[in-house]
């Protein structure tokens, strides 16, 4: 083999080597990418079936159901609620009415399974995605409001 040649080799190598380890690496991020949606969006089926994604938005009032380990709750975003299955110990701050996100995937019955449950820290804090969903949820029921008026107004 000619000197050339060996060098086409090693560089061809090289390149190649560089190529696979990029593949892995954006099919290791792939895969470990995780989304949020609101209630809104799981009820209106923008969420993906059969993969993890993150719900959040407030523990619904008296949805709280405890049998051991198991608990099933409620979250809504005021406007969709989606019944959430988790089995674990769940935060100290976790409360009816308080802001949560979950991590799991949604079942083929419509109940969100949890392997993950995350309760807000501070009085004041509430993730980013939640807080906006929140706040387009709140519009909505502003909309929705005002045509009611306007329509007795009739």
């Amino acid at each position: 083999m000619t000197p050339r040649r060996k060098r086409l080799a090693i560089i061809l190598g090289i390149v190649a080597s560089v190529g696979v380890a990029t593949a892995l690496v954006l099919n290791a991020f792939q895969s470990n990418l995780v989304f949020f949606y609101s209630p809104s969006q799981v009820a209106a089926k923008e969420a993906p079936t059969g993969r993890t994604f993150r719900i959040g938005g407030l523990v619904q009032a008296g949805s709280v159901q405890r049998d051991g380990v198991q608990v099933r709750f409620q979250v809504t975003d005021t406007v969709k609620t989606i019944p959430v299955r988790y089995q674990g110990i769940l935060p100290d701050l976790f409360k009816e009415g308080k802001g949560v996100v979950a991590q799991g995937s949604l079942g083929a019955d419509g109940i969100f399974v949890a392997r993950e449950v995350l309760a807000k820290h501070d009085e004041n804090y509430m993730p980013p995605e939640a807080a906006d969903a929140l706040k387009r949820a709140a519009a909505v029921n502003e909309k929705v409001s005002r045509s009611v008026v306007k329509e007795g107004a009739k």
